[in-house]
């Protein structure tokens, strides 16, 4: 090809108005296909109404399994599905969750890269956490460029940091501006054609949802004393590129924030229960040391009464504990 005719954008919270800037930008005769995967919740119809009255003449589709691509027009990933592309086609994927969504941006940035190379644009919107940010780094690992929303201009500034704190972006700019970069952009002859990486194109077919196992993972990570929060499985340190990433033998992927974020959120959970189980093990001893009393032995129900506020200083502990993990502020009045 002798332009840059691939485009792939991704997003989450706070990315569906740099969208329509964008698309509302670009012009019909636009040399280029468009991909876009968004962190929203799954009624795929909503989005694609809502992206097609943004994007003005230029077609837009859910991508299906199987479906070529043409230039000018815009594929918006389907619900559930990893949105993968291949030479002229779509692929779907089902392989596991990546950063605890699916579709994942990386997913697409990655097949997008190992099959078109210097051709593929990717561009990172507004949105949580750090999924984009390894697949721009494998774009850029294939010759292909990288563009970032200005945290400074992204209502959630989190992703397009971590993707600018992983590769070397071509260009950091306003929503704004990205239309009318994305149309000059793609006018120009891309660069040469680099290697593909194996570890690249692994995890491309774990995507598509093919076995990894544990020999083939040996081979891009290392075992790390972690375990999978989605399978129990041990997961492995990702040996290749940025930012730091886990991968269990199932396949699941998890960058070091998300999976902060996830082991967070067990975490809160295990707390809960066990404040449940010390307060109702209070009650069981205050109620036999009651019992004590009414049946005459003073030494029971005393011994029984001291369990039970042993066992509330412990619950009064795990409450704070509870509530500093939900605002430290509020966590240290209590205590």
């Amino acid at each position: 090809m002798s332009n840059r005719d691939i485009i792939v954008i991704g997003g989450s919270a706070g990315a569906t108005a740099p969208l329509k800037q964008i698309l509302a930008g670009l012009p019909l005769d636009l040399p280029a296909a468009i991909f876009v995967v968004l962190h929203i919740p799954a009624q795929g119809i909503g989005i694609l109404s809502t992206v097609a009255a943004a994007a003005g003449r230029l077609p837009v589709h859910q991508a299906e399994h199987g479906m070529t691509f043409q230039r000018g027009h815009v594929y918006l990933a389907a619900p559930d599905h990893h949105l993968l592309l291949s030479e002229g086609h779509i692929q779907f994927g089902r392989g596991p969750r990546e950063n605890m969504v699916r579709p994942a941006i990386d997913a697409l940035f990655r097949s997008a890269a190992v099959h078109h190379g210097p051709r593929v644009i990717g561009v990172v919107l507004s949105g949580l956490l750090s999924d984009s940010a390894a697949g721009l780094h494998a774009i850029k690992r294939c010759g292909g460029m990288a563009l970032v929303q200005d945290p400074a201009d992204a209502i959630s500034p989190e992703m397009p940091q971590r993707a600018l704190e992983a590769t070397i972006a071509d260009l950091c700019v306003p929503a704004a501006r990205l239309g009318d970069v994305l149309s000059d952009l793609a006018q120009e002859a891309p660069g040469a054609a680099l290697p593909i990486a194996a570890d690249i194109r692994l995890e491309v077919e774990i995507a598509a949802g093919e076995r990894i196992g544990s020999v083939s993972l040996a081979k891009i990570a290392d075992p790390a004393a972690l375990t999978c929060p989605g399978c129990g499985g041990v997961l492995s340190v990702v040996k290749y590129g940025h930012p730091m990433r886990f991968r269990c033998q199932v396949g699941h992927a998890y960058t070091a924030d998300a999976l902060a974020k996830e082991q967070e959120g067990q975490v809160d959970e295990a707390l809960r229960v066990a404040l449940r189980i010390i307060e109702e093990r209070a009650e069981l001893v205050q109620h036999m040391a009651d019992d004590g009393r009414r049946s005459g032995r003073p030494a029971v129900a005393e011994m029984y009464a001291l369990r039970a506020a042993e066992y509330r200083e412990y619950a009064d502990m795990i409450r704070r504990v509870v509530l500093q993990s939900l605002d430290p502020v509020i966590g240290q009045r209590k205590a």
